[in-house]
């Protein structure tokens, strides 16, 4: 039991066929206690039943500030701890850059960096206060190869944004004891790409992937198990790519 008695919070988690679920599904698996916030309370409040009765779902807009710390705050209150932060809440959109409006551009970068930002401040206390913890972001290949498949350039800036915050906290936190990573999906099959892609469009992007697949939330989750547990106790401001092949670099 790879995460056995440490409590996991992990953002965005709702969506039944996204990341952040098959995220949480892993660690309880592994023993961890999971709370998984996500806009609506209901559907986070769902979601943590569906893995198990000692799991929790709480409501949390990641681009409040004050929301995200009464989040934590509550987590502290119930159960004494945080040890595992996985930041996966985001969005995309797929635009040209001239089509990138104002209100796309703070809409993207809000969810994505600002909610990866609030969210670590919220917890980075306690964690420091334990001296251990390990925060995981969730960033993308988008970021690494200048766009992906359906995110727009708003969406590789956010992303790049994401990797360069989290290399900035491993290096200010590792004295904490708090370990900061973060992971770069490829293509993964979840609600978000579900009605986009056709069975033609599935085989030319396959085309380009050395392992001749599309990727599936469960292979982000399992690096971010690896993130979360012992087993990188001496890897911080790394970036794991789960691509693939996609992007060999």
């Amino acid at each position: 039991m790879l995460l056995s008695d440490k409590v996991c919070l992990i953002t965005g988690a709702a969506s039944l066929r996204g990341i952040g679920r098959a995220t949480a599904r892993l660690f309880a698996e592994h023993g961890g206690r999971v709370v998984i916030l996500d806009l609506d309370a209901g559907q986070a409040e769902a979601a943590a039943r569906e893995i198990g009765p000692d799991h929790l779902g709480l409501a949390c807009n990641v681009v409040d500030r004050a929301a995200c710390q009464r989040a934590a705050d509550e987590v502290v209150g119930r159960f004494g701890r945080i040890d595992v932060l996985v930041n996966n809440a985001g969005i995309t959109q797929p635009l040209k850059i001239m089509d990138i409006a104002p209100e796309n551009y703070d809409a993207v970068t809000d969810v994505n960096l600002r909610g990866t930002l609030y969210m670590s401040q919220a917890v980075i206390p306690q964690m420091r206060a334990q001296q251990s913890g390990s925060i995981v972001c969730m960033s993308s290949v988008s970021a690494q190869r200048g766009g992906g498949i359906f995110g727009g350039p708003h969406y590789s800036a956010a992303k790049g944004g994401v990797l360069g915050l989290c290399k900035a906290m491993a290096r200010e936190l590792g004295p904490d004891g708090i370990r900061a990573n973060s992971v770069t999906p490829g293509l993964i099959q979840t609600d978000i790409t579900g009605g986009k892609l056709t069975d033609a469009l599935k085989a030319e992007i396959i085309k380009g992937i050395p392992l001749a697949r599309l990727g599936v939330a469960d292979d982000v989750a399992k690096a971010c198990l690896f993130l979360a547990s012992d087993l990188s106790a001496y890897t911080t401001g790394a970036v794991i790519d789960v691509n693939g092949g996609m992007l060999i670099h």
